[in-house]
């Protein structure tokens, strides 16, 4: 019988080079799931993923689906699948879907969150989830300069992938940001984010931070529609994608 099997996955991003197969690197979550689903069934499985998180990302819910011939319920494919993945990804929910359901492109938008350590004293145990950047940074400068990226636009300044057939027009609905015991919280909510995009966002907000940038600034980094505009590269150990939205 075949299924369309969807699924809720947890990954500790640090050691794979993404979300995406690649060929000849095994260290990807795709490649993982797929690897496994292969082995359990027999059969080779395509997953399809909600989002490409890049590498050293994490994901606290990342969604995927796959279809697969089986007798097996969708419960029963969890249990399956989490008694021998690997212990930094994790299959926390699954559900047999509509067969015309897919993870990415039914997908309405996404909430991502980057976490940065200002505080002088280290967290050792949570140092992989977070940029321990250190220093502090002036956080109502930056949601003043939030304002200015939320909306519909153009955001090809903030990609660093320099050609592309998908639009970069994007609509970021909020952008939160939280200071709270030396960690600063900064939570994007949009349609859909271009490659690298939020860490770019996170790095131009942080220069505003830092007091390089003015907030007012933003509206001419969006429009020069040019990489070399907005800041830097924010480091991947920051980010994690926190929801996928469906109807």
């Amino acid at each position: 019988m075949n299924k369309n099997i969807a699924i809720t996955v947890q990954y500790d991003g640090t050691r794979y080079k993404g979300w995406q197969r690649q060929p000849n690197i095994s260290d990807t979550i795709q490649g993982k799931l797929e690897t496994l689903l292969e082995r359990l069934t027999g059969q080779p499985i395509e997953v399809f993923g909600a989002g490409r998180t890049d590498a050293g990302v994490h994901a606290f819910a990342q969604q995927a689906n796959f279809h697969i011939d089986t007798e097996l319920s969708a419960e029963e494919i969890m249990d399956q699948m989490n008694e021998y993945l690997p212990r930094d990804i994790g299959v926390t929910s699954a559900r047999e879907a509509s067969p015309r359901f897919h993870s990415r492109l039914n997908a309405l938008k996404k909430t991502y969150c980057y976490r940065i350590h200002t505080g002088r004293v280290p967290y050792v145990f949570f140092s992989r989830y977070r940029w321990m950047r250190g220093g502090s940074l002036d956080v109502p400068a930056m949601r003043e300069a939030a304002k200015y990226m939320l909306g519909r636009h153009d955001f090809k300044s903030f990609t660093d992938r320099k050609k592309t057939n998908k639009s970069t027009f994007k609509t970021i609905e909020s952008i939160d940001i939280t200071e709270e015991n030396g960690e600063i919280t900064l939570t994007f909510t949009g349609d859909s984010f271009l490659y690298h995009m939020v860490r770019i966002l996170t790095g131009t907000l942080c220069e505003v931070g830092e007091g390089s940038r003015r907030p007012e600034d933003i509206p001419a980094v969006i429009e020069a529609k040019d990489r070399q505009a907005a800041g830097f590269l924010a480091p991947p150990e920051g980010l994690m994608l926190m929801r996928v939205y469906y109807d």
